[in-house]
């Protein structure tokens, strides 16, 4: 396609247009300034293929989001909606209430009850997507960005992301991004999966992150540590140590025949998405008193509901705002 005449305007009424008279494709201000870096690249993707129906395929006999581009944006896992997230299914809303009542009742001071809470949680977003490996994929998937812009991944972060891959559902990817603030260029996760498996993504992701520095900040004052010298390695435990809880509850869900093979159709969504990858190695881990300390903790971790929750439907309950 050849290079458009870009346009960036001053209004909140869309995120983005093409024009093909004047070959203008415009992203609202607005939209650069405060959203993720991945959703104005969405965005702008969206408008792209609108203008390569119309100047590649020469497309003119249909409406905008009509069976050319949608086949456009279905080849290339863009978003071909004009505005919002896919519509949760009616199951799927049920499974997400049940699922923030129980992280409700993991807030519980019985340490039993608690553990029991979360993974009857865990087990029943499980069979949720069991069963849906037999249902229609069309239009199920979608992204969240997570976390900061970083130049450089911190090594608890990497295990959090594999946690989120291995347990909850999702495929994580990190992705260039681009802080428009600072003007620098750096890296953020990115998860891909069905909305209500990114809706439990997004809490899990924000409940360790947070939880983990709080334990963190209560180990120094037990232990009299000062400065942050041992910070690194005590998270990484502490998230490594969580992952390995999680993995042996997995174990016993396989055991009771709950035994979940992937979403080979998200996989290919992802390939579509983002058809130039690859794999980093994972360096050695230096199991220290630091690390070890950490990796107790994670194993006695429950996820629960935000300590502060006033919000209120699906995404109140699981603590993400509306």
């Amino acid at each position: 396609m050849r290079s458009p005449l870009l346009l960036i305007e001053q209004t909140s009424r869309r995120l983005g247009a093409w024009a093909k008279i004047g070959r203008t494709l415009s992203l609202s201000k607005q939209l650069i300034e405060t959203h993720p870096w991945p959703e104005v690249i969405e965005v702008l993707r969206h408008e792209m293929a609108h203008q390569y129906v119309d100047e590649v395929l020469g497309v003119s006999d249909q409406s905008a989001h009509g069976p050319a581009f949608r086949k456009v944006c279905a080849d290339r896992a863009i978003d071909h909606r004009a505005v919002g997230m896919p519509t949760l299914s009616l199951q799927a809303e049920s499974v997400l209430r049940k699922v923030g009542r129980l992280l409700a009742l993991a807030d519980s001071d019985n340490e039993h009850e608690a553990r029991s809470a979360m993974s009857t949680a865990h087990r029943l977003m499980r069979k949720h997507n069991i069963a849906c490996e037999a249902q229609p994929k069309a239009d199920v998937y979608g992204f969240r960005s997570l976390g900061q812009i970083r130049r450089r991944m911190p090594a608890h972060e990497r295990v959090l992301a594999g946690i989120l891959g291995e347990h909850f559902f999702v495929r994580p990817i990190l992705v260039s991004a681009f802080d428009v603030n600072t003007t620098r260029r750096g890296h953020i996760l990115e998860v891909c999966g069905r909305t209500e498996n990114l809706d439990i993504a997004t809490h899990v992701h924000a409940f360790l992150l947070e939880t983990a520095q709080r334990l963190w900040l209560a180990h120094k004052l037990a232990q009299g540590i000062v400065g942050n010298k041992d910070r690194r390695k005590y998270l990484q435990g502490l998230m490594m140590g969580f992952s390995d809880r999680l993995r042996s509850e997995a174990q016993s869900a396989q055991a009771a025949g709950l035994v979940w093979v992937g979403d080979p159709d998200l996989a290919q969504w992802m390939g579509r998405r983002h058809p130039r990858t690859r794999t980093s190695r994972s360096r050695s881990i230096q199991a220290d008193a630091a690390w070890c300390a950490g990796h107790t903790a994670g194993k006695k971790l429950v996820i629960n509901k935000p300590i502060s929750n006033k919000s209120r439907g699906i995404r109140g309950l699981l603590g993400l705002g509306s």
